[in-house]
């Protein structure tokens, strides 16, 4: 077996034990009558499906070979799929379902100061946008088509930092500190102009660097890129500003579990 097909495999295995930890968590819920909601539910099998599709043998073979299945699956596994899964509320489904002991271990590493400085949304902007300019302005992406493990990596960059954008922007039940929505919106903003920007350079000047592709492919991948980025962040922009029960609760009760 491959490093590809291994990494794809590897991935897979814990998408599914991931996905099966958090419907058994939600059954429990049921049979203590603190019925978890139906639709987080749902968002969470729609980010989980989608992290299988991306990361299966079949579309990892095609995105290592092709700019435009690459950059397909980039926006699914560091945007559409990081979306659905912060919606699905993890953390707060976690705490409720761990023994006091254990939600109390929990919550002294959610109120580190590491996961507090990277759930930060400018942190979460330098690490999510920042790496993208990192990645396709600069040979690392050619780079990576060479060395298997430096691929596998980015990808692992691309759901992480997907996520911690998710989180910081839109906050929620999972959140641990409650940053302003002033200063999130003025956040997302920028990553949306900043997005932007990068598409237009890689349709102007044919980026990533250093890459040999057709010019026709690489114009069509940077366009999936800014079209479909700002679709995404558009839809980010409208649950932060319209779906006050998914970003204005109030942050968990980390101190009192």
């Amino acid at each position: 077996m491959d490093e590809h097909r291994l990494f794809s495999l590897g991935m897979l295995i814990l998408t599914v034990l991931c996905t099966a930890g958090y419907l058994l968590a939600a059954w429990r819920q049921s049979l203590r009558g603190r019925e978890w909601p139906i639709w987080r539910l749902a968002f969470w099998l729609m980010g989980a499906f989608l992290l299988a599709v991306s990361l299966s043998p079949g579309v990892m073979r095609w995105a290592h070979l092709n700019l435009r299945w690459h950059m397909g699956q980039h926006l699914l596994l560091g945007m559409v799929a990081p979306l659905s899964l912060v919606l699905a509320a993890p953390v707060t489904l976690l705490l409720r379902s761990l023994s006091t002991d254990w939600a109390r271990r929990v919550t002294a590493c959610l109120q580190s100061e590491l996961v507090r400085c990277l759930c930060h949304p400018l942190t979460a902007l330098l690490l999510n946008i920042g790496g993208m300019y990192l990645l396709y302005a600069t040979p690392l992406y050619a780079a990576s088509l060479q060395s298997p493990g430096l691929h596998h990596l980015l990808h692992v960059h691309f759901i992480l930092a997907g996520y911690l954008f998710c989180q910081a922007i839109l906050g929620g039940p999972d959140r641990t500190v409650a940053h302003g929505e002033g200063l999130r919106l003025g956040v997302l903003l920028a990553a949306i102009a900043a997005h932007s920007i990068l598409g237009k350079l890689m349709y102007g000047y044919l980026w990533p660097v250093g890459l040999t592709q057709p010019p026709e492919q690489i114009r069509a991948a940077a366009q999936l890129m800014f079209y479909g980025g700002d679709l995404v962040e558009m839809l980010m922009l409208a649950v932060l500003l319209l779906g006050g029960r998914l970003t204005r609760r109030q942050p968990l009760p980390l101190v009192r579990v």
